[in-house]
């Protein structure tokens, strides 16, 4: 059995029953492998877990590029994004993302800090785009801004603010996007949009 197989498929079960409660005696169960041979890919929980985790991160940065290479206006991908994103909220299960923070937190913070680094530079290359396609404000300072958004999500999930189920809604996540379209948007931009929340 290939290793990438072996990932998916224990995605899959911590994605339906978390990360705490489920042994790699049940992995080589629904593996259909012996305990023996999935060690053989990895060392022990621990490992599995991070190698879980990036590779679950590094299929939504492929996603994430593809989007970028379909030749759209700012708008129009951050509404790719957002679709994206819905995609994964219908299927995330918050007891994963809080095991991963209670059970691992040195990991946790390693890749939250990428994740962070790679949405800033996300968000910031959009904000470049949209404002010389003539849809963002000109005079909007784009670091601050790309800041600001990341920290706005980020809060979100750090200050109890909202509840884990709330945070990973699709309701939410959507209000956030409009919310920042609405203060970067100039008219043009915001022409766009209106079309866009009436489809």
């Amino acid at each position: 059995m290939e290793l990438n197989e072996i990932l998916s498929r224990t995605f899959e079960l911590y994605h339906k029953y978390a990360i705490k409660s489920v042994t790699m005696d049940d992995v080589a169960r629904e593996l259909g492998i012996s305990k023996k041979t999935l060690y053989q890919h990895v060392a022990n929980k621990s490992e599995l877990v991070e190698m879980v985790v990036r590779s679950e991160m590094e299929k939504a940065a492929q996603k994430h590029m593809s989007i970028q290479q379909m030749n759209l206006n700012a708008i129009e991908e951050l509404f790719e994004v957002s679709k994206m994103m819905n995609e994964h909220l219908k299927r995330h299960n918050p007891a994963l993302y809080y095991d991963l923070r209670k059970y691992y937190p040195k990991f946790y913070h390693e890749i939250r800090k990428h994740k962070r680094e790679k949405a800033y530079e996300s968000v910031l290359r959009n904000l470049k785009k949209g404002i010389s396609e003539g849809l963002y404000r000109k005079e909007i300072k784009v670091e601050i801004i790309a800041k600001l958004y990341i920290s706005r999500i980020e809060q979100n999930y750090e200050e109890n603010i909202f509840s884990i189920e709330e945070v990973t809604s699709i309701e939410v996540f959507n209000e956030i996007l409009i919310y920042h379209l609405h203060g970067i948007c100039n008219e043009k931009g915001l022409e766009i949009l209106r079309k866009k929340l009436n489809n």
